[in-house]
């Protein structure tokens, strides 16, 4: 199901001529309008004009996390606030919120690319989208909740939290789209078969699931579990929120909707663009915000883009699942280690309840890294020869995946905290200087 496909199966022809035509705006518009990218543009000797193709885009500089905290609240605007008829921020729990203010067009945008990713998940006006991302200053919930009205689902807001109303509510309401953090997903289908509801009773048949990193391995768990196929969305405040990016049905890659973001990828070290199937930091520019254009801001996930048209008869550009983020990685003994390589070992291991959490020590000045891992009530049950067996496999599927010894601790069944938005994965309690 395609919900715009002159807009979503164009040639790379069309394509290019419409991103060229949208950057050269999007560069002029924040250079007139934006002093900050005035500035940063003046530093680096460029001018809105010099912008004559795709590949001049290497010319601008690199917006950051930090570059829009200093122009909080309102420094990133490109309209009076007279003209901002929503704003969101992001949590603000390292430092200031980095703030995003919508004009009614950019809502509309908003609304068409989340519609879209709401189409690949087969929803109709006939679906009802249970949506459970948190509804407020986080992006999550408001922005699934227009694109699903623009599609005409009935759309639920029930928002995050309240895990036994979200259960009554998708047997009750026959809910068939869910939306949510895939941690939280699997905290659903955990209290579904613990209060041993029947299958008939869920009609699920599609989640939409974000806001957090997961795994092949954790679709698999998700999709056994919860009956339904799991899939990809990306977004993030800074660009315009949920919406950015999603998996078809073909689950091969994130479709980005490139006719309004575009994307690069660089090496986090030397910032150089990498080609086509590098991985890499993905780096995105807004190429018809009104509110707040962003140029070139870099992400921080590490991603590579393909191109080509996709089974579904989307031409759009694909990003393949993030794999971790340049700043949220840990570097232990001098090895990169990514959360998403740990979750892929332990759901290679039956038995393994996809609920981890990885804690970072460094005692006596060198680095140790613990594993903290559920155990299913029957395993928790089993006599200690067999449990220490499991210790062992996982302690070696770990190392197999990262390269590293680690510490691995079995806990009981559902000892570890849940989390109804992203789940916490990592606690580093090293003192780094």
């Amino acid at each position: 199901m395609i919900y715009n496909k002159k807009a979503e199966c164009m040639s790379v022809k069309e394509k290019e001529e419409l991103q060229l035509k949208r950057l050269q705006v999007v560069v002029k518009r924040a250079y007139e309008n934006v002093p900050y990218c005035r500035q940063r543009l003046d530093e680096a000797g460029v001018t809105p004009e010099e912008i004559q193709t795709l590949k001049d885009i290497e010319k601008i500089p690199f917006t950051t996390k930090s570059d829009l905290r200093d122009a909080y609240p309102f420094g990133m605007f490109a309209v009076s606030t007279d003209d901002i008829v929503e704003v969101h921020t992001t949590s603000g729990t390292t430092g200031k919120p980095t703030v995003s203010g919508y004009t009614e067009k950019d809502l509309e945008i908003w609304g068409e690319v989340v519609a879209r990713a709401l189409s690949m998940a087969q929803a109709t006006k006939k679906d009802i989208v249970q949506n459970c991302y948190g509804y407020g200053l986080f992006t999550g919930g408001l922005g699934v909740h227009y694109g699903g009205q623009k599609i005409g689902c009935t759309v639920i807001p029930i928002s995050a939290g309240n895990t036994q109303r979200q259960i009554e509510v998708i047997q009750d309401f026959k809910s068939t789209i869910i939306t949510c953090t895939p941690s939280y997903a699997m905290y659903l289908a955990e209290v579904l078969e613990r209060e041993e509801i029947p299958k008939e009773d869920i009609k699920l048949k599609a989640g939409v699931f974000g806001a957090e990193m997961w795994t092949e391995e954790m679709r698999a768990e998700i999709e056994r579990r919860l009956n339904v196929s799991a899939l990809n969305i990306y977004g993030l405040t800074e660009i315009i929120g949920p919406g950015v990016a999603q998996e078809c049905m073909e689950k091969n890659g994130l479709h980005i909707f490139d006719d309004h973001f575009y994307p690069e990828v660089v090496d986090p070290q030397t910032l150089e663009t990498l080609p086509e199937g590098e991985k890499g930091e993905l780096v995105l520019t807004t190429l018809t915000r009104e509110g707040m254009p962003v140029l070139r801001f870099r992400t921080r996930d590490i991603t590579a883009l393909r191109s080509g048209e996709c089974g579904c008869g989307r031409t759009h550009v694909k990003m393949e699942r993030i794999t971790g983020r340049s700043d949220d990685m840990l570097k232990i003994r001098g090895v990169i280690v990514f959360p998403s390589q740990i979750e892929r070992a332990l759901l290679k291991i039956p038995g393994m309840e996809p609920h981890y959490q990885i804690i970072a020590s460094r005692p006596q000045h060198l680095d140790e890294l613990e594993v903290q891992v559920e155990t299913s009530p029957a395993l928790f049950s089993d006599e200690v020869k067999h449990v220490e067996e499991v210790k062992r496999s996982i302690e070696k599927h770990i190392h197999n995946e990262i390269g590293l010894r680690v510490n691995v601790s079995l806990v009981e069944p559902r000892s570890l905290p849940r989390s109804e938005g992203k789940a916490v994965r990592v606690i580093d309690n090293r003192e780094l200087s």
